[in-house]
């Protein structure tokens, strides 16, 4: 048993890289579609600022948020790409996380 959790232990240990490179490749996935999604169909966001929405709005997604989006790189944008963008958008911590970037970039 001693021999059989110590094996356990290493294969773990082992996974945590691969696990975090899939979580890397997701992420990256993920902002490629936000950032293409926020240049297409929300107007409003001034270009010098797509990128800081971007960030703000991947920090502030759940696994499952950025697993549909790391998927719609894959099938491409729909609606409830956009839907899920909105949603992650009103949540307070992106609001402010957007006040921060924005303040710091100058533009407001």
């Amino acid at each position: 048993m001693k021999g059989f959790a110590a094996a356990l232990v290493l294969f773990v240990a082992a996974c945590a890289p691969m696990q975090e490179a899939v979580d890397n490749t997701a992420r990256q996935g993920a902002k490629s579609v936000v950032t293409e999604t926020l240049a297409t169909r929300f107007p409003q966001v001034p270009k010098q600022l797509i990128t800081p929405f971007t960030d703000c709005i991947i920090d502030n997604s759940s696994a499952l948020e950025i697993r549909d989006f790391a998927k719609a790189a894959v099938l491409g944008v729909d609606d409830q790409t956009v839907a899920t963008i909105r949603a992650v958008l009103s949540r307070p911590e992106t609001v402010q996380c957007l006040q921060s970037r924005a303040l710091s970039s100058g533009i407001i």
